[in-house]
């Protein structure tokens, strides 16, 4: 419960009043206006600079230089002439084949793995690479054909039996023409015996 106020004494009351006496109030700050609104003006273009005119420089001014060009790839093809001969003669018969047709790119490029991996093991010389034919020139874009036969290539040059191989050359009609390829690979060399 809440006691009443307590009243002030008469000198408490006298005192009160002197505190009160000297005491100014503080006058109180008149509001300051808003600056009024000034409507907005679309910025006036300047005029540009003239441009400087280009500076002439005295003696031979040297031509941009232009990208160096890529290294030279170290020829692949190491075979001699009788080998191209007797290839295009189609008079070179392939010790083992691999057959392609029918694959997705990721399984023929596995197929393609093993059967170097077994050619290069067992020591063929030529291996018949079945890939199908590559798309007829006139045929609409993207092809639907030789999508395997385009990737070739580039496996063959990424495998890891790449330092095995000497050439790759277009087969003979008699093993598949322009749907095949040969792909010749260098022959192992064997310790030399001492006898």
């Amino acid at each position: 419960m809440a006691r009443p106020p307590r009243a002030l004494s008469p000198e408490e009351r006298a005192l009160w009043q002197r505190v009160i006496s000297s005491v100014t109030p503080i006058a109180r700050a008149k509001p300051v206006p808003a600056p009024p609104l000034v409507p907005f003006a679309a910025p006036v273009a300047t005029p540009s600079p003239e441009p400087e005119p280009a500076r002439r420089v005295k003696g031979r001014v040297p031509p941009p230089r232009q990208p160096a060009p890529p290294p030279p790839k170290p020829p692949r093809d190491t075979l001699d002439g009788g080998w191209d001969r007797r290839l295009s003669r189609g008079l070179v018969a392939p010790e083992s084949s691999i057959d392609l047709h029918g694959h997705t790119l990721a399984s023929a490029h596995a197929m393609l793995d093993r059967g170097l991996d077994q050619a290069v093991a067992r020591g063929d010389r030529v291996l018949l690479l079945i890939t199908g034919k590559p798309p007829r020139p006139e045929s609409e874009r993207p092809h639907a054909r030789g999508a395997i036969r385009a990737a070739v290539g580039d496996w063959l040059a990424a495998s890891r039996h790449a330092d095995a191989i000497a050439a790759v050359r277009g087969a003979h009609p008699r093993h598949g023409g322009q749907g095949a390829l040969y792909i010749v690979l260098r022959r192992s060399r064997s310790p030399a015996r001492n006898f």
